[in-house]
């Protein structure tokens, strides 16, 4: 399908921001508690997204049969996606994480298949055994090296099959609820929950940040929080898989050569050849066929 202005924009907007967003986080969370600095982050960008609401005259009321479903919605596209996945930044280079991250797509190719009656055809299974690959190549790094993070791969698989089962649940929904209200909310239940988590596991560790801590919060609650989430809740809820692809392919692309440019990064050769691999398996996986162009 053609994708107007507005959503080229929108795609443009989310894989910059995004991309450049895992050596942000990396940076943020080196010296800091994690959840700590997720927490932070989602606070603060919540008054900005509530501004962005009172300009658009968007209401923050949801009918309270709905109240559920959006509590189901924020868990898997929130909650535990941002909890696993900033655990897993710690221990990881930022580019790892974002390779690790963006499996996304695959698991929503295969959650899709098996659980939403949707079809894989032998070049996309393809795709999904080239991402499985590229993951195993990276896992048997970190497996080999005294300094290895395996249960850092583990956190951040994990979290990409959360969020693809809460895309393919965005996707389906039946909330008649505007997508800024529905961010909000589960921007919220996910900054309340994530604080208990803090105050249980974090507390001890709690102090000012410093300056670059404060700089990449303060990207994460303007950019990341405020404006780049309720973009991809948009497209997710209005536009079908295909249309995100290049955002898809761009977004860890962007997060492996900014990290290697901003925090010097090493790159080794299993992460080159899982970005070849993740490229390989997102075209695959999501590119159209030609009987459905037709």
């Amino acid at each position: 399908m053609q994708l107007n202005r507005h959503q080229l924009l929108l795609l443009a907007f989310l894989t910059l921001v995004w991309g450049l967003n895992w050596p942000v986080m990396k940076l943020g969370v080196t010296a800091y508690p994690p959840l700590t600095f997720r927490a932070l982050c989602i606070w603060i960008g919540l008054p900005v997204l509530a501004l962005l609401m009172l300009a658009r005259r968007t209401p923050f009321r949801v009918p309270r049969d709905q109240y559920g479903e959006v509590l189901r919605l924020a868990m898997t596209n929130m909650v535990l996606w941002n909890v696993l996945i900033i655990l897993a930044v710690k221990y990881l280079s930022s580019g790892r994480s974002a390779i690790l991250g963006y499996t996304m797509p695959i698991f929503s190719a295969l959650l899709g298949a098996f659980f939403f009656g949707a079809r894989l055809l032998p070049r996309q299974w393809l795709g999904v055994a080239a991402a499985a690959l590229g993951v195993s190549l990276l896992l048997w790094f970190e497996l080999t090296h005294l300094s290895g993070q395996p249960l850092a791969v583990l956190a951040a698989l994990a979290a990409a099959a959360i969020w693809a089962l809460g895309t393919q649940r965005l996707r389906s929904t039946t909330l008649g609820i505007a997508t800024l209200t529905l961010s909000f909310w589960m921007m919220l239940i996910t900054a309340v929950l994530i604080t208990l988590l803090c105050v249980a596991l974090e507390y001890p560790q709690w102090r000012a940040p410093s300056a670059p801590t404060w700089a990449a919060i303060g990207y994460n609650a303007v950019l990341v929080f405020g404006f780049a989430q309720t973009a991809w809740l948009t497209l997710a809820r209005t536009l079908p898989p295909i249309a995100s692809t290049l955002s898809v392919m761009m977004i860890p692309i962007i997060g492996v050569f900014a990290g290697a440019l901003a925090l010097g990064e090493v790159l080794h050769w299993q992460d080159w050849a899982a970005v070849a691999l993740m490229v390989v398996a997102i075209v695959s996986v999501l590119a159209p066929n030609r009987s459905a162009a037709a």
